[in-house]
């Protein structure tokens, strides 16, 4: 079997193409989060704690000299992209929690009985009737 043909049958498999698609889901879930996250909620935040901008605190180790740009330590954009991490994990948590209680649902349903089921029944009624 050649390589390419090899590769065309991995890569039209169900799994590798849902696991694409949810893929590029989650980037774009990403940046609607790390949008929501700087642009919604770190500002009322920030002017909780006294008017600060998360995104622009930093340490700064080397100052700017010339053509090289300042050394910085900057852990406001940490302080974000860990909010980010934050709802993005609790988000998934509930999706994942919801389609559990789905699943122990649809466990749980008893199933109606089967034709054959029905008629032995019927059958068992009608022999313990006669008696």
């Amino acid at each position: 079997m050649s390589m390419l043909k090899e590769f065309k049958e991995f890569a039209v498999k169900g799994n590798v193409v849902d696991m694409a698609v949810g893929i590029i889901i989650g980037v774009a879930f990403g940046k609607i989060v790390s949008s929501a996250v700087s642009d919604v909620i770190m500002p009322p935040i920030g002017l909780l704690v006294g008017g600060i901008d998360f995104s622009k605190l930093a340490i700064v180790l080397k100052g700017v000299a010339g053509d090289p740009a300042a050394v910085v330590i900057a852990y406001g954009k940490f302080i974000q992209a860990l909010v980010d991490f934050v709802i993005v994990a609790f988000v998934i948590f509930l999706l994942v929690k919801a389609v559990n209680a789905m699943k122990r649902k649809e466990e749980s349903a008893p199933s109606a009985p089967s034709k054959e089921e029905t008629l032995l029944a019927e059958i068992r009624d009608i022999l313990k009737s006669k008696r």
